[in-house]
């Protein structure tokens, strides 16, 4: 076996010393230490003796003083003193002088206990200065009190270096090179517990240079190095002067990661914001954040866990308190993430309608169904799979019209109602279409009284047919007619003078009361009518605009990150649901009047103001078992089923061929590719002619 090459030894001169010190001053340690293939140890090494290279003769290949010793003989009378049996006779104690020390009061910027004769290490100071001593007969140095002084940790390098080099640099997910000056690895011992609660404040760099520019000590110009990542910034202060050191950091670490870094991303997370949105405000104001890949790789791993284990407790108490109660009604809804029949997700909320708390919210993809338009079915039966799972018994559902949801529920035979506000917006929609005829126009005058009626026939009806023949006795009461054949509901109930207006009263035989008529005694509607919720209404519309604010339609969300917003939603709601404040026993009403409403004023309920205390919940999660333990709470998460993207149904075209369609002649007439075929095809037939 050859033996190994003897390991070469380099010498580096100062002028070789000071091209490395300008190439350090405009790039990272770490990035001169790759250029010019020498260890980042010895660039911090030789930018502590920057004064002194500048001073230097040029000329020599080093310092004074540098380099190896060479080894001086020993005297003959040492040499014969080592040689004897007997240890030489002890040489006489010294005599320590005393000396009466002068003190004077100086302004410094170290922290208390920092001058002391024990060096303490503190968080944000780290200082070293040696004690004043004299003795005489000896050329150790004593201390004024007799004690040794304690000795500064110095950093032993050489001069020659191996040529062979290899080191490694621990990286954080938001650490950013080109804004790095010193290696974040020096300062991860410098870890302290910190609570999230603590305020923090905007400062400028050029205040936090000031703090460091002189040396407390010696009121000297100091070497300052800068270090970021994100919103963290930490400076490393050196006095080539007096040795004096310390490291400050603006925020602390905690298990090697930026907690500023961390509670940015939860707090824009936590309350529905956009990263990206955020990140623009701050460029306007250069205030310094980490990066979007960043804010993706802290939700991925601590912040999206947390929320799903949130929810699943929060869930498991509502759902155990609900179980107690017996028998109880609920309302269920789907919301599509955007119109027609090209969702990609629907969320299905379920909602108890004596406390207006959400049970459960299910995401479906359109993949996981045969089409968006089975969303809805999908998403209720995981709901009412969930709510059996733990013995929750459903009295009644409430619904909107969809027949699918009808058809299923009659399967399971759960009792089932619609809700009146789906089925006033179905005929809303016909009376308006029908409205904006010529010879119809007249129905726009009774549209908001249609409106009414139909609210009152559900909620003043104990049976279906109570309500048809309420409904039906609009068709006579737009005629000025206010008895009716009907026995269940001879009469309106309305005084006689709130029907004396001849104008808005439709004539027998016109046009527009045909029309209206055929929409009032459709068989669809009147089985509608006879179907409508008399004592519960669904509350959803407001928890659907809740979720917009968590999970905008314009924006395009993975999967799990819709659910966890969506779960944001659900605590949002469950939490802002307050009850009304009272004065003197009574609730308290505010009058609103809306421009859509054209001069009509609605009264609406004041509420005591919401704690939103989840939010801290969550926080308080993250920094406290999240951090110290991921894996646990992202097994946790793994657990749901995720469905297959949508693009693994089709088969991805090749870049080329997309490219060379759109720039061909056929791709600027906008032709389809059902059309014409493959884009290769297209492409081909386009060369060809």
């Amino acid at each position: 076996m050859a033996a190994a090459a003897p390991k070469r030894r380099r010498k580096f001169d100062i002028n070789f010393k000071e091209n490395v010190l300008k190439y350090a001053a405009e790039h990272s340690g770490e990035k001169t230490a790759k250029h010019f293939n020498i260890d980042p140890k010895r660039i911090r090494y030789w930018k502590k003796q920057i004064v002194d290279l500048a001073a230097a003769n040029k000329k020599r290949a080093r310092l004074s003083g540098g380099g190896r010793k060479k080894r001086v003989p020993l005297p003959p009378a040492a040499v014969s003193c080592l040689n004897r049996k007997s240890p030489p006779p002890a040489a006489p104690a010294p005599k320590i002088k005393s000396f009466a020390y002068s003190t004077r009061t100086v302004s410094t910027q170290l922290a208390a206990g920092t001058l002391r004769l024990q060096h303490y290490r503190s968080r944000g100071v780290q200082a070293a200065v040696s004690t004043v001593s004299r003795c005489t007969d000896t050329g150790k140095p004593v201390s004024a009190d007799g004690a040794r002084p304690p000795k500064r940790p110095r950093l032993e390098v050489e001069e020659d270096e191996d040529n062979d080099l290899s080191f490694s640099v621990s990286q954080h997910s938001t650490y950013e090179t080109e804004d790095t000056v010193t290696d974040l690895s020096d300062l991860i011992d410098m870890e302290s517990p910190c609570d999230f609660e603590d305020a923090k404040y905007i400062v400028f760099e050029s205040s936090l240079r000031e703090l460091f520019e002189n040396c407390p000590v010696c009121t000297r110009h100091c070497i300052v190095h800068q270090h970021r990542c994100g919103t963290f910034v930490a400076f490393s202060q050196d006095c080539p002067h007096c040795s004096f050191s310390r490291k400050w950091q603006s925020q602390p670490m905690k298990n090697k990661i930026p907690q500023g870094n961390l509670e940015l991303s939860a707090a824009v997370y936590f309350n529905g914001g956009s990263f990206i949105n955020f990140e623009k405000i701050c460029n306007t104001m250069n205030l310094k954040i980490h990066r979007y890949d960043s804010f993706r790789r802290h939700a991925t791993n601590y912040l999206e866990p947390a929320i799903y284990h949130k929810w699943k407790a929060d869930q498991g108490k509502v759902l155990e308190e609900m179980k107690r109660k017996g028998k109880i009604v609920i309302s269920g809804d789907m919301r599509a993430d955007s119109p027609g029949c090209s969702a990609k997700f629907g969320s299905y909320s379920v909602m108890e309608l004596e406390n207006k708390k959400i049970l459960d919210i299910q995401l479906v993809q359109s993949n996981e169904v045969c089409s968006s338009v089975n969303l809805e079915k999908e998403g209720l039966r995981r709901s009412l799979d969930l709510l059996e799972s733990h013995s929750v018994q459903v009295d009644n559902i409430v619904t909107g019209r969809h027949p699918e949801v009808l058809e299923y529920l009659q399967e399971r035979e759960i009792s089932h109602c619609y809700d009146v506000s789906h089925v006033v917006k179905g005929i809303s929609k016909k009376l308006e279409a029908l409205a904006r005829k010529k010879d119809c126009r007249l129905i726009k005058k009774w549209l908001p009284s249609i409106k009414k009626h139909m609210s009152w026939a559900a909620y003043s009806s104990t049976s279906g047919s109570e309500r048809v023949a309420k409904w039906t006795s609009l068709v006579h009461h737009i005629q000025n007619k206010h008895k009716h054949e009907d026995l269940l509901f001879p009469k309106c109930v309305h005084p006689n003078s709130a029907s004396t207006n001849g104008n808005k009263g439709l004539k027998p035989g016109t046009v527009a009361l045909n029309k209206l008529e055929k929409v009032f005694l459709n068989k669809r509607v009147l089985e509608d009518v006879s179907k409508l919720s008399s004592n519960h209404q669904t509350s959803l519309e407001s928890f659907h605009k809740l979720i917009l604010q968590f999970a905008p339609t314009n924006v395009n969300f993975l999967f799990t990150e819709m659910l966890c917003r969506l779960y944001l939603a659900a605590m949002h709601h469950n939490e802002k649901n307050t009850k009304p404040e009272e004065a003197t026993g009574k609730p308290l009403w505010k009058l609103r009047f809306a421009k859509s409403k054209k001069g009509w004023a609605t009264a609406r309920l004041i509420k005591t103001d919401a704690t939103f205390g989840y939010r801290s919940d969550l926080m308080q999660l993250v920094l406290g078992e999240v951090l110290d333990n991921p894996t646990k709470f992202q097994q946790e998460l793994q657990q749901v089923p995720l469905p297959p993207p949508l693009t693994a149904q089709c088969d991805v075209p090749l870049e080329e061929d997309i490219v060379a369609f759109q720039i061909s002649d056929i791709g600027s007439r906008h032709c389809s590719f059902l059309d014409l075929g493959t884009p290769a095809e297209i492409t081909q037939l386009h060369i060809t002619g």
